[in-house]
């Protein structure tokens, strides 16, 4: 508009006209501008907004045999799956051991889960023990999630009839080797109140379950896996009962070959 400065008075009202014109369409888009940038500041991916949808997930975390190191070979799973959205999730668990034709140290829970965290989630609800012994139901209240340096942690405390308390912490972690090879170390305590024989469990620290796994992702829905584990149960001093030769053999740790699949869907 250089050339605004070299005409008369008509053509300066056109030009004051003009610039005034242009003077407003900047004032807009800067106007326009600051509230681009207001709204990015404020949530750069775009408005946040209540996410409902209802997903689903479920994980296979060990479907293996253990053999060598202990009287028999061992079958034993631990697998759980959920149901719900980001802030409310229904969650399934269930482990146990099969040997010698009968279920043993089965765990069944059914449990509700709300984030109390950006990492942790506070889960409630019941679990029951359903296997070839008596069974015994309890309440369940505990926490997980993922930990300082990608530790994978739970802590449950659960409460029974009688006065039986117990309390179950389970940890693990993926060392990643390459893309596809993962060496995972676990471990998992069971701690009772109070000994139930009908069960075959002692008070205090009642089972060990640790292990070493090394997998390989075949896909990153399936990987089969190679460890070594080791467990240890505490089981209650029977004198006169005819479990007892059992119960003794229990109190030793064994060192076991375990060869497995993880998978998820």
């Amino acid at each position: 508009m250089k050339h605004c400065s070299r005409h008369g008075t008509r053509s300066g009202t056109r030009c004051a006209v003009a610039y005034a014109v242009f003077a407003g369409a900047m004032l807009v888009g800067a106007l326009a501008q600051a509230q681009t940038v207001d709204e990015s500041a404020a949530a750069p991916y775009g408005v946040a907004s209540a996410d409902d949808q209802l997903y689903w997930h479920a994980l296979l975390d060990e479907l293996e045999g253990r053999f060598l190191g202990g009287p028999d070979p061992a079958f034993r799973w631990d697998g759980e799956a959920w149901v719900g959205s980001d802030s409310n999730r229904l969650w399934l668990k269930s482990e146990a051991f099969a040997m010698n034709g009968a279920v043993e140290d089965s765990d069944q829970e059914l449990l509700y889960a709300r984030p109390i965290s950006t990492y942790f989630d506070l889960q409630a609800g019941v679990r029951y023990d359903l296997d070839s012994r008596p069974g015994r139901g309890w309440a369940a209240f505990g926490v997980e999630g993922l930990a300082a340096y990608f530790f994978q942690l739970s802590a449950t405390l659960y409460a029974s009839d009688a006065g039986h308390f117990a309390g179950k912490v389970f940890a693990t972690y993926d060392a990643r080797l390459t893309q596809r090879l993962i060496l995972e170390p676990l471990v998992e305590l069971d701690a009772y109140t109070r000994s139930d024989p009908a069960r075959a469990v002692g008070s205090g620290v009642s089972d060990i379950d640790a292990g070493l796994r090394l997998r390989y992702e075949i896909s990153r829905k399936f990987a089969p896996y190679l460890g070594v584990v080791y467990e240890r149960a505490y089981a209650p001093f029977l004198a006169n009962g005819p479990n007892r030769q059992l119960l003794d053999a229990n109190r030793s740790g064994d060192w076991r070959l375990a060869i497995g699949v993880k998978a998820w869907l």
